[in-house]
């Protein structure tokens, strides 16, 4: 017996007895007590009520490979080389860059080291929220690859829309919000050939019931789907993401980030409002404009327009 076997038993949310874990899972009542202490290390709450047993609070929705298999569209499903669910992981984005295999699919319950953006933490509670990531080979170098993570940024919003939860915006180059609070977060990290071949390691991490316990450590506002009326499966949010982000990783050298610009426009949360773009080199005001063709942000400052690529580039809201 390990850890998953006890998980998967309790994710009901229904009471079980220490003499039943014990029989459904073939070993001593000693054995799923040890276990059972562990999940105080995930931030489970689990509650222990004399002559009725054990119960985690709300139960769990644990990701199921072959549920979100299965709920996807053949086309996309058929994409996917090979699919694995870990129960804890560094981070899944780390994992592909080490693997080699075109097509696969990496989630974990939970990241011991999750990253975002500029090398920032990314807070990973367990079993709560979807941290996904994809690896894809490209042939035409760093440049067949501009504007991907805007792209990604809408299937992401398109996939959360089709769960039922409307007014998902985008920010650029590469944040999902919910009227300003951040939503998700997208993160593209290639290797290889800057102008050849390359690998690209696709992360996508979204906050779908972000407990109190693990919140307390943002430190920027945020919201996640259950505040939004979510209730549904993160299986089949994984699914609806995966359904849109497989077909677009496979095409996506043929018709590049312009095929999705104007839908990416049409959810920019920042059009037509005062920020300002800084680097460690310099600052620069102005109104933000949209995108260009290759995902590139334009600025109008003083009535001229410049335009700024992602990388080290930051884009915040003025005053």
């Amino acid at each position: 017996m390990n850890l998953v076997d006890i998980l998967n038993v309790l994710a009901d949310g229904e009471f079980h007895s220490g003499e039943e874990l014990g029989q459904a899972l073939g070993v001593s009542r000693t054995a799923v007590w040890k276990h059972l202490h562990k999940l105080d290390e995930l931030g489970l709450e689990l509650t222990s009520v004399k002559g009725r047993g054990y119960r985690l609070v709300g139960g769990l929705d644990l990701l199921n490979q072959e549920h979100i298999l299965r709920q996807m569209q053949p086309r996309a499903a058929d994409l996917v080389s090979k699919f694995e669910i870990f129960h804890s992981i560094e981070s899944t984005n780390s994992y592909l860059l080490s693997q080699s295999d075109h097509g696969h699919v990496c989630m974990a319950e939970r990241q011991l080291a999750g990253r975002g953006r500029r090398g920032r933490n990314w807070i990973s509670p367990f079993a709560r929220n979807i941290y996904l990531s994809v690896s894809w080979t490209f042939q035409g170098g760093a440049q067949a690859l501009e504007g991907l993570s805007l792209a990604v940024g809408v299937a992401v919003a398109d996939a959360i829309a089709s769960q039922g939860i409307e007014g998902v915006q985008l920010k650029w180059p590469n944040d999902v919000l919910h009227q300003g609070r951040k939503l998700g977060g997208i993160l593209l990290e290639m290797s290889g050939d800057v102008s050849g071949e390359c690998k690209l390691v696709l992360g996508i991490g979204l906050n779908v019931d972000m407990p109190k316990v693990s919140s307390d450590d943002i430190e920027q506002a945020w919201v996640d789907l259950a505040q939004l009326g979510f209730n549904g499966s993160r299986n089949d949010l994984a699914a609806a993401i995966l359904d849109r982000v497989m077909p677009m990783l496979a095409s996506y050298d043929q018709g590049g980030f312009g095929q999705y610009r104007e839908r990416w426009q049409h959810l920019d949360a920042f059009f037509g409002q005062a920020v300002y773009v800084s680097s460690a080199q310099q600052r620069t005001e102005g109104v933000a404009n949209g995108v260009a063709d290759n995902g590139a942000l334009r600025l109008l400052v003083d009535g001229v327009e410049q335009h700024f690529s992602g990388g080290e580039v930051s884009l915040r809201l003025l005053g």
